[in-house]
């Protein structure tokens, strides 16, 4: 009975009232497993996601306002790249109840990084993260999935540790590194991949009966990429400062490529 009552009260002490901005597919994808854990959630979105907030157990607001006035500890940004300065920008943030953990999961981290910055409260913590994983390769778990953050200005120590928690005990490769550093790899990862893909896109590649092994993973990074939005795409170009040398570098080794098989057949 001690160790039962001993158990609850601990979960309790480290349960988060999470508020999630942007109620989409990974919203909704990262609110399930907050749930399991034990997490108070509440969202906000442009589309109305009342009846599957309300099957979830997640009060949902239409308005803003009083989804700020709700008094979070954390408010969770699941917005779109493109839209997250109009968002955060258009929200009556005097309504806080007090200071707030804001943290954010775009693919890029300068950009919210500086947006926050420029336009939270002065007393609001942010932690910037970006969980390198989604509904896809995360639907049978999050064990050895990598989570990167980076404590852009935290005060209350508690709170960011308990988020951190959220993705800890699940399992997640923990990565600590400034947005910088993030967007310098990324840029050389994750958006070389998605232009690879959208190119493999436009060539409309599609399985033969003689593929190989690393035509269908061609394929595979093809469907992947062209599954994402579009705008995701363009977030990661126009949004990351290291993305168009990157793009430029790959232009600059498909000519070298190229010039070296005319060789051969000059040869």
């Amino acid at each position: 009975m001690s160790t039962s009552s001993s158990s609850s009260s601990s979960s309790s002490s480290q349960s988060l009232k999470i508020g999630i901005v942007g109620f989409g597919t990974f919203g909704q994808f990262l609110a399930k497993t907050m749930i399991k854990q034990g997490h108070t959630l509440m969202a906000t979105s442009r589309t109305d996601y009342s009846q599957l907030c309300h099957q979830l157990g997640i009060h949902f607001f239409r308005d803003v306002t009083a989804f700020l006035d709700a008094g979070m500890d954390v408010i969770l940004l699941c917005t779109s790249i493109l839209s997250l300065s109009e968002v955060v920008g258009s929200m009556p943030l005097d309504r806080l109840k007090r200071p707030t953990l804001f943290v954010d999961v775009l693919s890029v981290k300068e950009h919210p990084k500086d947006v926050l910055l420029k336009v939270l409260p002065e007393e609001s913590d942010i932690l910037c993260t970006h969980p390198m994983f989604g509904p896809v390769s995360g639907k049978n778990g999050w064990t050895d999935l990598t989570f990167m953050f980076d404590k852009v200005r935290i005060r209350d120590e508690a709170t960011c540790f308990k988020y951190l928690q959220i993705f800890a005990t699940e399992g997640c490769k923990m990565v600590e590194m400034t947005c910088e550093e993030h967007d310098k790899a990324a840029a050389k990862s994750q958006f070389i991949t998605h232009t690879i893909g959208r190119a493999l896109g436009e060539m409309d590649i599609k399985p033969t009966p003689v593929d190989t092994k690393g035509f269908q993973a061609l394929i595979q990074v093809k469907d992947t990429v062209m599954g994402s939005s579009y705008d995701l795409y363009s977030g990661l170009f126009v949004h990351n400062r290291f993305a168009r040398q990157e793009l430029e570098n790959l232009e600059q080794a498909l000519y070298k490529v190229k010039e070296k098989l005319i060789q051969s057949i000059d040869e």
